[in-house]
């Protein structure tokens, strides 16, 4: 098992504070944000970190270096930021054959359960499970993705940046996933408003051809810092943990 953390994005909308530096290596509650994936990582006892870098790729790689916390990290350049797709995608040599993880380098998890997530994926033996996270406001599953499923947690359809959302399920950017699902990647349409392949899109191909996805609840609280209001929310419930 490997772990993909992606932290070549721009982060346009945190103004200054992406300009002079990756949004990534921002400290919250005296960690930097990407040091909060590959914690998650660390938590299920990963052989190798892949680090997927674009933007002020230099600032991630002098701040994590070649090692952390005894395992060794990875660098992979995405020189066109073109999704998080095609990110995985610009991973595959260094994947190989081997199942992965798959986070971002800007969330945070308030109460993780990544090893509860990846004991599920190895005793069930399905070909992914989307870390999701219930909120009480819809409107916020229409930054990430929405899920629809059954009751056993098999997933039957994704929705990427849902205007109405059908449940109060929303998806993350940890998942699992066997080596198999690089396979989809070149099927994947491209999404016509973004012009670049999503992940929800690339985990239905593969659902379509009848594999087994299903989600789990990953954690209490979930953000995903785009913006300079979600970096004081983040900062909010760190504090309060």
């Amino acid at each position: 098992m490997k772990a993909i953390v992606l932290a070549g994005g721009r982060g346009t909308r945190l103004n200054e504070i992406s300009e002079s530096q990756n949004k990534c290596v921002i400290k919250l509650a005296g960690k930097l944000l990407i040091e909060y994936s590959l914690d998650y990582a660390m938590s299920v006892g990963i052989e190798e970190i892949i680090v997927v870098v674009g933007y002020k790729a230099t600032d991630i790689i002098n701040a994590c270096g070649i090692n952390y916390k005894g395992k060794r990290i990875r660098y992979v350049l995405q020189s066109e930021q073109r999704g998080l797709v095609h990110a995985i995608e610009c991973c595959a040599n260094a994947i190989g054959d081997d199942d992965f993880m798959l986070s971002l380098g800007d969330e945070i998890l308030v109460s993780p359960k990544h090893r509860a997530m990846f004991e599920m994926f190895q005793k069930e033996r399905v070909f992914g499970i989307c870390g999701t996270v219930g909120v009480e406001d819809k409107k916020r599953i229409s930054r990430t993705y929405a899920i629809v499923h059954d009751g056993d947690n098999r997933i039957y359809r994704l929705i990427e940046k849902p205007t109405k959302p059908m449940n109060n399920l929303m998806g993350t950017g940890n998942c699992l996933f066997r080596n198999e699902i690089l396979a989809y990647i070149e099927q994947t349409p491209i999404n016509q408003q973004r012009g670049e392949k999503e992940l929800p899109d690339l985990i239905q191909c593969a659902i379509d051809e009848g594999n087994v996805v299903k989600s789990f609840v990953i954690c209490d609280y979930y953000v995903n810092v785009n913006s300079e209001e979600d970096l004081r929310e983040a900062a909010d419930h760190l504090s309060a943990r």
